[in-house]
C-alpha cells in the first residue's frame, strides 16, 4: 500500500472515532510513519515482535499549566508498516486504525486506561467486532 493510500485510510479511520473526540481536538497532529524508531521500542520495553501501532507524544490536557500557549502541535504517531502487517483485509485494517486513534487520542485527553477501554469497547460495539 502506498503512503498517500494509508493516509486515506487513516482519513476514513478518524471519520469512524467517536464524534466527540474529533470535536474536542486541538493542535493535535495526526502523523503517519513507516516504523517505530528502535530507540522508542527499547524504550517502552518492547520485544522484537512485540508490534507498535501508534504513539502519542505531548502534554496531555488535564497535565497542562496555564502558561501552555503557543506550543507546537502534540502529535499521534501512526506506523504503518505495523497495521499493514497484522491486518487482515483493507476493513480489518481501518477498524486497526481506528481503535489505535482512539487509544493516543485517549492519551491527548489524560484519559486513564480503564477510560479509554471503555471507549475501545464502544467503538467495537458500534462497528460489529466482539474481539
Amino acid at each position: 500500500m502506498t503512503r498517500a493510500e494509508f493516509e486515506t485510510a487513516v482519513a476514513t479511520a478518524l471519520t469512524m472515532i467517536p464524534t466527540r473526540f474529533r470535536d474536542a481536538m486541538n493542535n493535535l497532529a495526526i502523523v503517519v510513519e513507516d516504523e517505530p524508531d528502535p530507540l522508542v521500542l527499547e524504550e517502552m520495553g518492547l520485544e522484537d515482535d512485540d508490534e507498535l501501532f501508534g504513539l502519542y507524544t505531548g502534554v496531555p490536557l488535564t497535565e497542562r499549566e496555564w502558561a501552555h500557549g503557543n506550543a507546537l502541535p502534540d502529535r499521534v504517531l501512526l506506523f504503518q508498516g505495523p497495521h499493514e502487517r497484522e491486518a487482515a483485509d483493507e476493513d480489518d485494517l481501518l477498524i486497526s486504525i481506528g481503535e489505535t486513534l482512539i487509544h493516543e487520542i485517549g492519551h491527548y485527553f489524560g484519559l486513564s486506561e480503564e477510560e479509554i477501554e471503555h471507549i475501545e469497547d464502544e467503538y467495537w460495539h458500534r462497528h460489529g467486532r466482539d474481539d
